[in-house]
């Protein structure tokens, strides 16, 4: 028999991938890199790599034929015989070194999670600002996705349900439990930014922020901060993905209250507080004047994921 040293390589590497990606979703770390509805396709893509993997190792040996030469000097045409590994070169070491990096990083760094660095990279206040004006809700439509059901929608006419931990546990809402959400937060004198209706809340918030203005609001998040901000002045900040890290955007609530300036960027604080207006760079903010607040651990789960809705 022969060995191949190359095709135990790449052998190596499809297995090493997929235990990656196992290991990810064993753990739970998967959500700090890809938003849950995709969890399936990251979970069959282990499972491809695994049968990559065996199909790879059927060609790490094969039988070596003793006695037998082959001169492949053709004039003028290409050997198609197969004669084990290629040789080995520059180039098709840096092509390993490129694949085995995303390898060693994954089993040997602990992931990071997006902090107050990365959101002054992608704009910061400047961002926040932008998403004070009246637009359509780019993400939402994007995470549309048109099923047919003919499921019974019955119990929402019970305002119950909207409590119901069932509904959190959802990644997928019809659109008239959508609707529902929107009309608790409508009524609802102290708002509650929970995980799950974060960023429909926010989207929603910010149509008409005059609207909620003089509201009592709960919400928790990492403190953010940049020039041009005075002592007392921070912004709670959550990232938001749609699809992945690499689509991360921050959004959040420029907060007011007189300990600001005693907390380092990044710290994860609870805050109650009351929901006024402001103006920010001739820009009309909604500012929360923090009325109570408590610094708290950074959750399992720091990224607001948005809500898919299902067509009926």
């Amino acid at each position: 028999m022969q060995f191949h040293f190359q095709q135990a390589v790449r052998a190596l590497i499809l297995l090493a991938f997929s235990a990656l990606l196992f290991n990810m979703h064993f753990t739970g770390e998967i959500t700090k890199f890809i938003n849950p509805k995709y969890e399936a396709l990251s979970q069959i893509a282990s499972i491809l790599f695994l049968i990559l993997f065996f199909i790879q190792v059927t060609r790490i040996w094969t039988a070596k034929v003793e006695g037998h030469h082959h001169d492949c000097q053709h004039h003028d045409h290409t050997c198609t015989h197969d004669h084990g590994d290629s040789k080995f070169n520059v180039k098709k070491l840096v092509s390993y070194c490129v694949i085995i990096t995303p390898l060693l990083t994954g089993f040997f760094l602990p992931p990071k999670t997006l902090d107050a660095a990365v959101a002054s990279k992608k704009g910061g206040m400047a961002i926040l600002s932008n998403q004070q004006q009246k637009k359509e809700t780019v993400e939402q439509k994007q995470d549309v996705t048109q099923e047919d059901t003919s499921s019974s929608i019955d119990s929402l006419e019970d305002e119950s349900f909207l409590e119901s931990p069932l509904l959190e546990n959802q990644k997928t809402i019809s659109q008239e439990e959508y609707d529902q959400l929107i009309s608790k937060l409508e009524d609802s004198q102290t708002i509650k930014m929970d995980d799950f209706v974060y960023n429909a809340y926010y989207e929603e918030m910010h149509k008409d922020i005059s609207k909620y203005e003089g509201r009592k609001i709960e919400l928790n998040g990492f403190v953010y901060k940049e020039e041009g901000f005075t002592p007392e002045q921070l912004v709670i900040s959550r990232f938001i993905i749609t699809h992945c890290v690499a689509d991360a955007s921050i959004i959040g609530f420029l907060s007011e209250f007189p300990e600001a300036s005693s907390l380092d960027v990044d710290t994860w604080i609870k805050a109650e507080g009351v929901i006024e207006l402001t103006t920010y760079n001739d820009m009309e903010l909604p500012i929360i004047k923090i009325t109570k607040w408590e610094k708290i651990t950074e959750p399992e789960e720091p990224y607001i994921y948005p809500l898919s809705i299902k067509l009926l």
